[in-house]
């Protein structure tokens, strides 16, 4: 298969923004029931704040402003929790969110705008209140639907108890599918199908690891590219690197998770903060030395297909993962200097909602907080810089396609060199509380009397000079870098 890999170019061209759809913005046009919690209330595992698709759809200029050309939404899917991982009715929008006819309006508008719609599709586990799983409940051995799950005894544990039936995480509110069951295959394959028809983008596969079967997988594939072909499918795998996922047969790509513990750990240095982690601690050994950063990077690259690195989901942290600021101990230089890196890798960044401006957030259910839309609560600053580099990623091929070359890692400091199509652009790092004199080798790869000046500058760009194989005159301050083109 991996001679005939491809994987949709729009995505290579993309710079995603994740929506909890929950806490993102709410429009008064979606009448909600009265027991909602406050916005600004620090979020609850079990509360709802009454964010919407129509509040989505009324803040698209906000997202285009920032430079987002793709949204990937975490379900948005009829369901009893606020986070929609408990799956009810897979064809139907939640009403909470404002039901189909918000979720039609919206894809319809951020189409007209050019921006791609990929959803979360929970195929591993469904809900107590998913239909065949409940009327096992109320039938028992009797139902018809028996065997779309795993059950071991009746009657069902579903409430208290030890499960007595196959669930994620040994919780009874997620039962497993069967999935040797050619009916609940065809049933997932369907919704797949179902969505695409209506026009969305692609789908971001939920715990996909969870269901060994590369069979199902494989079958998925084939239902989603005959729909369309450019469709991206891309998949959650956090504890292992992903190339069995990535052989061409599978998904496009995956959430790089391997290259976040690498920004959280580089990045964030000495101000890496431990505690706040918690079980995401296991699944990475954190080391801060940039030698071992570049090795992690440069190793990823190396590990996939080319068209799956090209299409990789790159992110800073997630609905499920503490926030890049908080992992940093609210160190917002190391934030910029992430996000640099993110938007300068190889590719797709995605913004988990809010970064951009500075939220902060611990574990789940913290780092889901809502999002202020009272403007003298944002670091305008920072997402100034985050539209700039949005901007340059977009006006430069390089950036999106170039080759990647290591030229220095040494304790805080990182330089790479993105090369092709005619440009060079080199990006140097300075995690340190020391200033640090640009002095790089680019011999070969930079010619001799080549002057680069740097991309982010808000005032006269400041300018290195290649003489004699190297780049030198030009200072960097502490937690501060540079796209020098």
């Amino acid at each position: 298969m991996l001679s005939e890999f491809s994987t949709p170019e729009w995505v290579k061209d993309a710079v995603f923004y994740q929506i909890f759809p929950d806490r993102f913005a709410s429009s008064p046009r979606v009448i909600k029931p009265s027991n909602l919690e406050a916005w600004d209330a620090p979020p609850t595992l079990c509360g709802f704040k009454g964010g919407d698709l129509l509040g989505v759809a009324e803040h698209l200029d906000y997202l285009q402003d920032l430079g987002v050309n793709a949204i990937y939404f975490t379900p948005i899917f009829q369901s009893a929790s606020n986070h929609r991982y408990h799956t009810h009715d897979y064809h139907q929008v939640d009403p909470l969110l404002g039901g189909d006819a918000a979720f039609q309006t919206l894809l319809d508008e951020a189409h007209r705008r050019g921006m791609r719609v990929v959803l979360d599709g929970v195929f591993n586990h469904a809900s107590r209140g998913f239909f065949q799983f409940n009327h096992i409940l109320e039938c028992g051995k009797s139902s018809p639907y028996l065997d779309w799950f795993t059950v071991y005894e009746y009657p069902l544990n579903a409430y208290g108890g030890m499960p007595n039936y196959d669930c994620w995480v040994n919780a009874p509110a997620l039962p497993e599918f069967n999935h040797r069951n050619p009916q609940v295959r065809e049933f997932l394959f369907n919704v797949a199908r179902y969505w695409l028809e209506r026009g969305i983008d692609g789908w971001r596969l939920d715990v996909p690891f969870e269901i060994k079967d590369d069979t199902f997988w494989q079958e998925f594939r084939q239902v989603v590219k005959s729909v369309n072909p450019d469709a991206y499918i891309t998949g959650e795998i956090v504890l292992t690197d992903a190339a069995h996922w990535l052989q061409g047969d599978m998904f496009d790509a995956v959430m790089n998770y391997l290259l976040t513990y690498a920004c959280w750990a580089f990045f964030a240095g000495e101000s890496l903060n431990l505690p706040v982690l918690g079980e995401w601690k296991r699944f990475s050994e954190f080391e801060t030395d940039a030698s071992f950063f570049a090795r992690n990077v440069e190793r990823l690259l190396e590990l996939y297909p080319a068209p799956a690195v090209a299409a990789q989901l790159n992110l800073l942290g997630s609905h499920d993962t503490p926030r890049m600021l908080t992992v940093a101990s609210g160190n917002q230089g190391a934030l910029r200097l992430a996000t640099i890196f993110q938007m300068t890798y190889p590719g797709a960044p995605c913004i988990y909602y809010g970064d951009e401006i500075g939220m902060e957030g611990g574990r789940d259910p913290d780092c889901r907080r809502a999002f202020p839309w009272d403007e003298t609560r944002w670091d305008r600053d920072l997402r100034g810089l985050f539209q700039r580099l949005v901007a340059l990623r977009k006006q430069h091929p390089v950036l999106r396609r170039g080759d990647f070359h290591t030229l220095a890692a040494n304790q805080g400091t990182y330089a790479y060199l993105r090369q092709g199509m005619g440009e060079r652009f080199v990006i140097a790092l300075n995690r340190s509380e020391n200033t640090l004199h640009l002095d790089l080798p680019v011999n070969g790869l930079v010619p001799d009397g080549t002057v680069l000046r740097d991309q982010l500058s808000t005032t006269a760009p400041a300018a290195a000079r290649v003489s004699n194989g190297r780049l030198s005159g030009l200072s960097i301050p502490p937690y501060r870098g540079v796209v020098l083109g």
